[in-house]
């Protein structure tokens, strides 16, 4: 049986680009940057430096290939601390060539969304991202798909959502 791909993986083979759609007011509130944004530890050195956060460096290496990244956040007006704290650990992410934008969910009453966050990598393979009601990872929450219908749902809502969103560089949570 050939194991699934990583997320590592799965960015490390996309050429031209990656988008993906955030819509939930929290993720993983369990997670140590996020408790210790929460108590007051402002700009970490593992939420700034890609030695210590993955993340940038995988953003980095495939903005280097040429390949563009962009995520989008449908959020709740006032913001979640955990919306907040995305916000502040985000510039990190701009640095290493991710682009992010921020829609009030207000703003995307009109745009058909699909029931899950996601990624599509190379406009082809989907992503489908699964949490618990809490915001945490189960065991098997991602799932991957080539599905043409699933696909042009996904790009239709981040696209549209991209179209109206206000560029990371000036939004500011209220």
């Amino acid at each position: 049986m050939t194991k699934p791909p990583t997320f590592e993986d799965l960015l490390a083979s996309t050429q031209r680009s990656a988008i993906h759609l955030e819509m939930r007011d929290g993720y993983m509130e369990s997670d140590p940057s996020f408790i210790a944004w929460k108590a007051g530890k402002r700009n970490l050195p593992e939420d700034n430096e890609p030695e210590r956060r993955r993340w940038l460096t995988w953003v980095r290496q495939a903005t280097d290939r040429g390949a563009v990244i962009r995520r989008a956040r449908v959020f709740s007006v006032p913001e979640s601390d955990y919306l907040r704290f995305e916000h502040h650990v985000s510039d990190a992410n701009v640095r290493a060539g991710e682009q992010i934008a921020w829609l009030p969910r207000r703003r995307a009453t009109d745009i058909a969304f699909p029931g899950n966050d996601f990624w599509v990598f190379d406009n082809e393979l989907v992503l489908v991202l699964h949490f618990t009601g809490d915001g945490e990872s189960p065991e098997d929450w991602m799932e991957l798909t080539t599905d043409p219908k699933i696909r042009d749902l996904c790009v239709s809502a981040f696209e549209a959502v991209w179209e109206r969103a206000i560029p990371h560089s000036e939004y500011r949570p209220v």
